[in-house]
């Protein structure tokens, strides 16, 4: 075996040990509501670094809500985004595969309409399902075969990409039009909806996915007003993360005033590392990159019912996890997937991990995503329903079914993949004709900026990680071309 117990396992160990009666605590609740399912919600924002929130340090930004609810449960310390932008990340969520799996290689690609999602299996076991705020995964047009309502959500009201102010959203293929702050507008929306269903007998499953702090960073002039003292650019983007702070303050207290906090599965992670005018802390890179600044960042779990003892882990974990481990927290039967890259948390919960046991696996394949510039975004997506059938979005989804969309030469695998299995890194650098391929190595124990390359130092470790990471491409591949349906 070439790689040592590392420290993080040491921690981990203490970790376990201090929760235990935590543990057994949540056996006893388990056991006085047979058959009782939580609910479950997930909220993401966009473009929200591992370092642009309260709680991990951020020197000026204040985020009270967030910092709250990550100190009453389970806090990740080592969370990455399955990739380093949104569109690909999002359909890691509802799929517990790396999107390159389905072509969702960049932003604004479509997710493949044979997937099985999350809010589709839930739906089968007896949830009720709705979706809020970003989607991004192709078109929400009514009879569009990739919107929320086409992936399992009963109820969604969805935007294509990016809002600030005044969103144009669809309400179930119906034009929206809204008037004042996003954040605040989507977190309405999913609460209208949660008040509800919380009357209903049936669990619920919501999805909430904030469009903030992405470009092009408006905040009330409040919200930027807490920051006067820095340049206008962060006023506004730290100005925005305040507002989806406030609205999960919203959430977390609605929840509790309709007797559901304990009994909910509360999942808050970003979409991808973070922006230049945000903090990376001390990772290496930002959006759109490889390195731990594009993917690592910050998540958390709060569930009183079954997490009733706050506690942090450095376990690294992924979107890609999320699939698996809620299908297995609230005892869904197979879905009959057939390749998973995400692994179920629940023995992480149960205090029965202390080092992830299976690698991490990354691939940017340098596809380019769907626009050219923020504002065709904006404009062109959904201004009118006459006019919906004419851009972009609307022709890659017609033919998202088709497979395969893409298709790679034997072996070359283009782009920037990475490999994380304990604390070694190994990246892989091909460019299109697989010739010149670089690999680099790092241990991100003590080197969490990827700055001392150790490739040449150890052979025979870049040896071990590149057998496993290469069977993992090709499986990625055989995904792309059809293998899975």
């Amino acid at each position: 075996m070439l790689f040592p117990r590392f420290p993080f396992a040491v921690l981990g160990l203490l970790l376990i040990t201090s929760f235990l009666p935590a543990v057994e605590e949540t056996a006893k609740k388990a056991e006085a509501k047979p058959g009782k399912r939580p609910h479950v919600i997930l909220v993401m924002t966009d473009d929200q670094g591992w370092g642009d929130i309260g709680y991990n340090g951020h020197p000026y930004l204040k985020t009270p809500n967030l910092d709250a609810a990550a100190a009453a449960g389970l806090r990740f310390d080592r969370f990455y985004a399955a990739a380093p932008s949104c569109s690909p990340t999002r359909a890691s969520v509802l799929t517990g595969r790396h999107p390159n799996r389905m072509g969702v290689f960049s932003w604004g690609r479509p997710i493949r309409p044979q997937e099985t999602t999350l809010a589709e299996v839930l739906r089968r076991e007896g949830y009720v399902t709705g979706h809020f705020g970003k989607w991004h995964l192709g078109s929400i047009r009514a009879d569009s075969p990739v919107n929320p309502g086409a992936n399992g959500f009963d109820r969604w009201v969805s935007a294509t990409n990016f809002y600030d102010f005044n969103p144009e959203m669809s309400d179930q293929g119906k034009v929206l039009k809204l008037r004042g702050e996003g954040s605040a507008l989507t977190m309405d929306l999913a609460l209208d909806w949660i008040r509800e269903k919380a009357t209903g007998e049936a669990p619920l499953f919501a999805v909430i996915w904030f469009a903030a702090p992405h470009l092009p960073h408006h905040a009330t002039p409040e919200d930027a007003a807490l920051y006067q003292d820095r340049p206008k650019k962060e006023r506004e983007f730290l100005g925005e993360i305040t507002a989806v702070d406030r609205a999960f303050g919203r959430l977390r207290a609605e929840l509790f005033t309709l007797g559901m906090r304990d009994d909910t599965i509360l999942w808050f992670k970003s979409d991808n590392g973070g922006l230049p005018v945000g903090e990376s802390a001390d990772n290496r890179g930002g959006k759109h990159a490889i390195y731990e600044g594009g993917l690592r960042v910050p998540s958390f779990i709060e569930w009183p019912a079954g997490i009733p003892s706050p506690r942090v882990t450095p376990v690294r974990a992924c979107t890609t996890d999320i699939f698996p481990t809620i299908l297995d927290l609230v005892g869904a039967s197979n879905p009959e997937v057939k390749v998973l890259d995400g692994i179920s948390l629940v023995p992480l919960l149960r205090g029965e991990m202390d080092v992830r046991p299976v690698p991490l696996g990354f691939w940017n394949a340098g596809i380019p995503g769907q626009f050219t510039n923020p504002a065709g975004v904006v404009t062109k997506v959904l201004p009118t329903i006459e006019n919906w059938s004419d851009n972009k979005v609307e022709r890659v989804t017609r033919r998202v079914e088709k497979i395969p969309r893409q298709t790679f030469p034997a072996e070359v695998y283009t782009g920037h993949a990475a490999w994380i299995s304990g604390d070694w890194k190994l990246h892989r650098l091909s460019p299109t004709d697989g010739q010149n391929l670089r690999w680099m190595l790092f241990n991100l124990a003590n080197d969490p900026r990827e700055k001392n390359d150790l490739a040449k130092k150890y052979p025979e470790i870049v040896a071990e990680l590149r057998s496993g990471m290469e069977k993992w491409l090709a499986s990625v591949t055989a995904s792309l071309k059809g293998a899975d349906y």
